[in-house]
């Protein structure tokens, strides 16, 4: 029932999306380090120059999660390590996003699983966009990583955020 919502609500904002001239990537999870968990990902951008994910996964234990954007769409290791580390093109310390310490593009945050092992977050940020021509900004070539724990949003350069129990590529 919760998937079929999701997937309604994905479904209107690609409407929404594809109607002001916008971008859109959406992907599939896939499982990693011997756990269950998949999901999905969409990615919209609008002509305001926002980007906005949600993303919607199940199988995770309950409880925090973290999730970010790592530098590379390659998932084909079994321990999701392939993606590279978070992606960071501006060479941040790693922290919560917007911190003034710094922060890495890629340092989206934690979200919260449910009893059944269900977990979404939404993000919106006009410091990503879908394919353009700015390093700093570009998501495409990039993966999202969930992870089996918290983010602590301070220890380097990762946050503390344990095994990679999912990945999918950022890809056109």
């Amino acid at each position: 029932m919760r998937k079929g919502i999701y997937m309604t609500l994905v479904g209107l904002l690609f409407i929404a999306v594809s109607c002001s001239g916008g971008k859109e990537i959406e992907f599939d999870l896939q499982s990693k380090s011997d756990s269950k968990v998949t999901g999905t990902v969409n990615f919209a951008e609008t002509e305001d120059g926002k980007v906005k994910m949600v993303a919607l996964m199940e199988g995770l234990t309950p409880g925090v999660h973290a999730i970010h954007i790592h530098e590379k769409a390659d998932c084909s290791s079994a321990d999701g390590k392939s993606a590279g580390g978070h992606w960071n093109p501006t060479k941040q310390p790693h922290g919560k996003w917007n911190a003034k310490e710094g922060y890495h593009k890629g340092d989206i945050g934690n979200f919260e699983v449910d009893d059944d092992g269900h977990g979404e977050i939404e993000f919106s940020t006009d410091q990503w966009c879908i394919g353009c021509d700015d390093d700093t900004k570009n998501i495409v070539g990039k993966s999202i990583i969930v992870h089996q724990g918290r983010d602590d949003q301070k220890s380097q350069p990762s946050g503390a955020a344990g095994a990679r129990v999912s990945c999918g590529g950022i890809i056109e």
